[in-house]
């Protein structure tokens, strides 16, 4: 009886660890969904007409869409404490920060497990497109 009881607790509480690790590995990629989502938002806001202008047009400041990552990023950092894994990319697939041209943000995360388990080490990706207003 002892053993049964024993081997039991140890199938449950795996069974138990393992619903927990699923549950924040899927938390996890609503987080960086949500920032990419986010990041897409406040893109189109900044376009080439904006004063604090992202993108790749002519007199934009930033170039680059460091802006867009750095907001990705912000919005991320409240609800995930370890975003060190985080990569942001921004794309402008018609090569302009102008409307009604296209803004792309893509996050890349590689999941850190909870509990260490082995073969546990995926890496999460979600992108987000969105149209620039002004």
């Amino acid at each position: 009886m002892l053993i049964e009881t024993a081997l039991s607790f140890v199938l449950m509480m795996s069974f138990v660890l393992g619903i927990i690790e699923c549950c924040m590995m899927a938390y996890t990629y609503s987080v960086y969904s949500d920032a990419a989502r986010q990041a897409v938002r406040y893109a189109p806001f900044h376009g080439a007409d904006s004063s604090n202008c992202s993108g790749p047009s002519a007199g934009c400041g930033d170039q680059a869409g460091a802006n867009v990552v750095n907001y990705a990023t912000s919005y991320a950092q409240p609800f995930r404490a370890l975003i060190t894994g985080m990569t942001v990319a921004v794309a402008y697939p018609d090569g302009s920060s102008a409307a009604p041209s296209r803004v792309s943000v893509t996050i890349q995360y590689s999941y850190k497990p909870l509990f260490g388990l082995p073969g546990m080490t995926p890496v999460f990706q979600t992108s987000s497109v969105g149209r620039i207003l002004y």
